[in-house]
């Protein structure tokens, strides 16, 4: 059982559940003291007990399993908003989740990057990268002008253009490593990350080091170095989210004046 004070997930289940219409089901409406379907028929169409279901919008208990969401969510016909929500709300892994980009939303990328002078780049939540602009191009040249995988992480510790391009590589490879654990602690489930992350564990000793060490850091900006046409220079980073779909990032590499 559960004191939960804070009944967000039971206040919202009542609220889907009272707008889920019966005839939809082929229940007739009838005579019912609450709009919406009852919770023992939601339960039945949900294949768990009326009790449990009952706890559940009462706060009583916070003991959910993704799988019972799932069907809670196909049940009382939410979007793709509202299970995402659902799901927060359990502290649980939608592993259905589709994460994929709209052609609008990727065509919008597209032609946002193209107005930015500065290099810019937008990476989905496997840190693949999904658009950039010719000035991200020009600075990756090696890496962008080519069909090499287009994934971050590989570039990092895979392709030695990466330890020639980045300034502190070292230093910067295992900050990277950090910030990907924090980003993809949603995703510790997803077979493509554990596909990744095995991958890069079999075929790089610096990132099974890094990874092994378990440190967790937040992406942030700050100051970047590139090695560019032999010489060193340097960049202010910005890494912003993309609001239809929290988990592309935007990141803008701002030129900057320093030598060091």
């Amino acid at each position: 059982m559960s004191n939960n004070r804070d009944n967000s997930l039971g206040a919202f289940l009542k609220s889907a559940r009272e707008r889920t219409s019966p005839e939809q089901f082929g229940i007739k409406k009838g005579r019912r003291r609450t709009p919406g379907l009852r919770r023992e028929e939601v339960a039945q169409l949900s294949d768990i007990s009326t009790t449990w279901y009952t706890w559940l919008e009462q706060g009583r208990t916070t003991s959910v399993s993704a799988q019972l969401l799932a069907r809670l969510a196909q049940t009382l016909k939410l979007s793709h908003a509202e299970r995402h929500y659902l799901f927060k709300l359990a502290n649980q892994l939608d592993k259905d989740e589709i994460t994929q980009l709209s052609p609008q939303l990727e065509q919008h990328l597209l032609t946002l990057t193209e107005t930015v002078s500065a290099p810019t780049y937008v990476m989905d939540r496997h840190w693949d990268l999904v658009a950039w602009n010719d000035e991200c191009k020009k600075l990756f040249g090696g890496w962008l002008n080519t069909d090499k995988n287009k994934n971050l992480l590989r570039f990092l510790f895979l392709d030695p253009v990466a330890k020639t391009l980045i300034s502190d590589w070292q230093q910067r490879a295992e900050r990277l490593v950090a910030e990907y654990r924090a980003d993809s602690v949603d995703w510790h489930y997803d077979k493509v990350h554990l596909a990744l992350v095995d991958e890069l564990t079999a075929l790089s000793e610096d990132f099974k080091t890094a990874w092994s060490k378990q440190h967790v850091l937040p992406r942030k900006g700050g100051k970047r170095g590139f090695f560019h046409d032999g010489n060193e220079c340097f960049y202010e980073q910005f890494t912003l989210r993309v609001a239809d779909n929290l988990d592309m990032k935007m990141v803008i590499l701002r030129p900057i004046n320093e030598s060091g």
